[in-house]
């Protein structure tokens, strides 16, 4: 796990391509890599890479990028696993190949020499990937699959220019530090910005299971490589009716998985919550161990209802795992916010960064480097409450109500409970816009009328439009039955946006920061693949979220675990910021923020939104937060 950068000078001015510039570059991510730093610059000035390591694989100076082939006309700087590198490598060698280190990114170089860009297809990982072929004078940028590594560029001054963080572009003398208002705007629905966008003017986000190809012109060609209807392995489709099929299937792709994923020459573990998740990672990596697994676990001091760690406690004494845990205060979050919004990059408006800060920093710590942990599994398999009540709304409100009778429980609504998240769903469904916008939602579109003002409000459009996207998407590939379940078109909803640039981006930053690796085995593109077919009878069934999981988890990990009621990884942001010294630090961060000053929020909704807060009149948790790091972010990046 490394950071990258790079620069290709396509327009030949001078200045743009630097030691100096790719050094500032990769030294501002430097905890993504402690343990190595390099830089590589071709001969005609034109081409740039910038590189910090984070050994896991061959710790020797052989893993040193950026890398080349024997000739020196491909060179490489790489972020990420290449999980299946030692059955390619095999087959390479027997084609000539003859390899200099036991490294994956090695495989990567000979793999794209051997099949050209359709090398993608044979990678088992997660990856950010930057080559430059100095017979075509062709830079290649490649994303994995789902989105798991973060790969961002912007062009300017005539140059091409990439980093795995924003903070390493805005290092180039030429790129300009500017607000993204339209951004901002999703932001403050979504949580986070959407997918190719980011948070600043001219910066972009490579979107998951896309490559781009920027010629000598500097002209970008961008294509997706990869969908959710793809297929590693093929079944016939009436299978996917039988629980049973299901199951064995499912147990085991995970169990291939996690195997994968133990692939490494530092020390390893699990981020433990005593979930589902987590717990099944703890069993099945046990099975194949002789040492004991490596658990992390984070709680909350003075908040016990937020904490799972009797559960936590109850699998790794189960599985006599070497436990670790820590507790985390008020005051921590507070001292540790203007740290976090620098190493979002980007605003992100989801509290469980800060206790995944901290479970991270106790990973390396401890000297554990790489960590399994757990995301995706309940977009994959339906483990949210509001999944229920997305389907609900949609089965028995959007497809049975007439127009006349929504127009008048609209309005009904709007008079006895304004600005509630239900007026907001009656409002779409009326109007015809998607009622599932993502399975985390901030401010809807009726509440930020309220916040922002006029002219934020006339110049940006309706975040609505990103879930439209993707249900049409969705629509265009997807078979009549495919289309007809409403589920399986909100999880592909959420693989298009929340899970690759929400979730997953908290996972990378905020372990990243502390250099640790995190690796998600439910997201292996097999398991996905496989997954995406079993119908919503057999993930919510009587009732039950997530029934497939939990039946393939069926005597692995014991029943009570698996058929709790579901708390989830959360902080208490609500608590924080209704009665302690959070709720006095946000208000004043809010209120004096940069952002207020550019005249894009009414002070007057903010206040009304902090004091029914502390009142408990409502609970505005939620919003406040996404305020708070959205101005945090903004004063550490703009300056008030």
């Amino acid at each position: 796990m490394c950071g990258i950068a790079g620069v290709f000078n396509y327009s030949r001015s001078p200045n743009l391509v630097s030691e100096d510039i790719l050094k500032r570059m990769t030294r501002v991510i430097a905890h993504r890599g402690p343990d190595d730093d390099g830089i590589y610059i071709n001969p005609e000035q034109t081409l740039g890479f910038g590189f910090r390591r984070l050994a896991i694989i061959d710790l020797s100076p052989a893993g040193h990028q950026p890398m080349s082939n024997h000739d020196g006309s491909i060179w490489l700087v790489f972020n990420g696993e290449i999980y299946n590198h030692l059955s390619l490598r095999k087959d390479l060698e027997a084609k000539g190949y003859r390899y200099r280190s036991r490294s994956d990114t090695e495989t990567i170089i000979y793999a794209y020499e051997e099949y050209g860009i359709d090398f993608i297809e044979k990678l088992y990982g997660m990856f950010a990937i930057a080559l430059w072929d100095s017979r075509k004078a062709e830079l290649l940028l490649i994303r994995d699959r789902i989105g798991v590594k973060p790969l961002y560029y912007a062009v300017a001054g005539g140059a091409f220019i990439f980093g795995s963080e924003i903070k390493a572009i805005l290092e180039h003398p030429a790129v300009s530090r500017q607000l993204n208002e339209q951004a901002l705007y999703d932001y403050l629905t979504l949580y986070a910005p959407p997918p190719n966008e980011t948070a600043f003017k001219g910066v972009f986000k490579l979107e998951a299971g896309h490559f781009a190809i920027i010629n000598r012109c500097g002209e970008m060609k961008k294509t997706q490589w990869w969908e959710l209807n793809h297929r590693t392995e093929t079944f016939p489709k009436d299978a996917f009716a039988s629980e049973a099929f299901c199951v064995e299937n499912v147990r085991r792709l995970l169990r291939d998985s996690i195997k994968l994923r133990m692939m490494s020459d530092v020390p390893f573990g699990v981020m433990l919550s005593g979930g589902i998740d987590s717990s099944l990672n703890v069993a099945l990596m046990s099975e194949l161990m002789t040492r004991p697994v490596e658990t992390f676990s984070v709680g909350f001091k003075d908040l016990e209802k937020y904490n799972e760690l009797g559960y936590a406690r109850r699998i790794a004494s189960l599985f006599k795992t070497n436990h670790h845990e820590v507790l985390l205060s008020e005051q921590d979050a507070i001292d540790f916010l203007p740290e976090m919004v620098w190493l979002q990059d980007e605003p992100n408006a989801d509290p469980v960064c800060v206790p995944l800060y901290f479970v991270s920093k106790l990973c390396r710590d401890s000297g554990t480097i790489v960590a399994q942990v757990g995301e995706g599994s309940d977009e994959l398999f339906s483990g949210y409450a509001q999944y229920l009540r997305e389907l609900w709304f949609h089965d028995y409100y959007d497809l049975l109500l007439p127009d006349a009778l929504k127009a008048l429980f609209y309005a009904v609504l709007r008079r006895v409970q304004p600005l509630s998240l239900l007026s907001d769903y009656a409002r779409r469904s009326l109007t015809g816009e998607p009622t599932f916008y993502g399975g985390a939602v901030a401010f809807t579109e009726e509440q930020k009328a309220a916040l922002c003002a006029s002219r934020f409000l006339h110049d940006s459009l309706s975040s609505s439009r990103i879930a439209a996207r993707a249900f049409k998407r969705f629509e265009a590939i997807a078979s009549p039955s495919e289309s007809a379940d409403f589920l399986r078109k909100m999880i592909f909803a959420e693989f298009k946006h929340r899970l690759p640039e929400l979730l997953l981006m908290r996972v990378d930053k905020m372990s990243m920061a502390v250099s640790i690796e995190a690796r998600v085995p439910f997201l292996d593109h097999r398991l996905v693949e496989f997954a995406i077919q079993i119908p919503r009878s057999l993930k919510v069934k009587n009732g039950v979220p997530k029934y497939v999981l939990k039946k393939a988890a069926e005597g692995i990990i014991p029943n009570d675990i698996i058929y709790r009621r579901k708390q989830g990884f959360a902080a208490p942001a609500v608590e924080w910021l209704r009665s302690g010294k959070l709720s006095r630090v946000a208000e004043d961060a809010i209120l004096s923020s940069g952002l207020m000053k550019r005249d894009l929020f009414r002070k007057k909704f903010i206040k009304r939104l902090l004091n029914e807060h502390r009142s408990a009149k409502r609970n505005h948790g939620q919003l406040i937060w996404t305020l708070l790091v959205a101005s945090l972010w903004h004063d550490r990046f703009f300056g008030k």
